[in-house]
């Protein structure tokens, strides 16, 4: 791989990377679609990163479907498919971890703790093996997304980090692998996450600006749903990822949602604008 991307830039051309996790679905797509506007060539990484699992994650039952993933990139035009072990990824005696203080201690990194150092710690190996200009990630993990650009801007690294929008199914709930695990109840019943966000996004247009108000509002919509067991529903600064009382500058709404054993995640950016939000305030589900 290394020798791949080298001979790249020694080519003058400019490569753009997408890291993954597997069972791929059409928002990892939109990121090689995204990735072939700007790039060539096009690499993609299918890596299960132990390192970002707790004790009593799902590491081991996440979905692997290898055989379709690669056929599936291929069709999408990816040039290259880097596929490392765990033992090349983390070879004998590697005692090396990437630490963001301050984002990932907060929400998902205060609930499981660790998984921001090991999603930190993968991503930088990966980019120091790929070299790409352009690295694409997913709005939909927000926060993993913000502790990404950090590190990168902290580091000074050479790659730039992508951000890219949410895909939707048909219905609305936001494209995750870890959708396969859930039920045909609880599928139909994960709607209410973005039934929730759109509520708050309403609220929004008709000029509400108070946290509290927003955030018991997407409460409401997923206390209705039976399956749903509310982790947290927050409003925060988009840098910081600090809570927020009034809505002002770019904030979002997260939410994070378990029906049965899966654990899904969700959010919406909020460009409100002026300190006050205004009615310039702007809504991306």
């Amino acid at each position: 791989m290394k020798q791949v991307s080298r001979q790249a830039r020694s080519d003058g051309r400019v490569s753009g990377f997408v890291p993954t996790m597997g069972a791929l679905h059409a928002g990892h797509l939109s990121l090689v679609d995204a990735a072939r506007r700007e790039a060539s060539p096009v690499i993609a990484s299918i890596f299960v990163n132990p390192k970002q699992f707790g004790p009593s994650e799902d590491y081991a039952r996440y979905p692997r479907a290898l055989d379709a993933d690669r056929e599936a990139l291929q069709r999408a035009g990816v040039d290259y498919l880097f596929i490392p072990s765990v033992e090349e990824m983390y070879p004998p005696g590697f005692s090396t971890t990437v630490n963001v203080e301050g984002i990932s201690d907060r929400l998902e990194g205060r609930i499981r703790p660790g998984h921001f150092r090991g999603v930190a710690t993968v991503v930088l190996r990966l980019l120091e093996i790929v070299a790409p200009r352009w690295a694409y990630f997913g709005r939909k993990d927000a926060q993993q997304a913000r502790v990404i650009t950090q590190m990168a801007r902290d580091l000074a690294l050479d790659s730039e980090i992508v951000v890219c929008p949410i895909v939707r199914e048909a219905d609305g709930l936001a494209m995750s692998s870890r959708n396969a695990y859930l039920s045909p109840d609880e599928r139909r019943g994960a709607t209410a996450l973005c039934r929730a966000l759109d509520r708050v996004r309403q609220a929004i247009s008709a000029g509400e600006r108070d946290t509290l108000r927003l955030i018991e509002a997407a409460r409401a919509v997923l206390a209705a749903e039976p399956l749903a067991k509310v982790d947290y529903v927050e409003l925060v600064d988009a840098e910081s990822f600090e809570s927020v009382m009034r809505l002002r500058g770019n904030c979002y709404v997260l939410l994070a949602v378990r029906f049965g054993a899966t654990r899904l995640i969700d959010n919406m950016l909020v460009e409100a604008g002026d300190a006050d939000g205004g009615s310039t305030a702007r809504c991306q589900l």
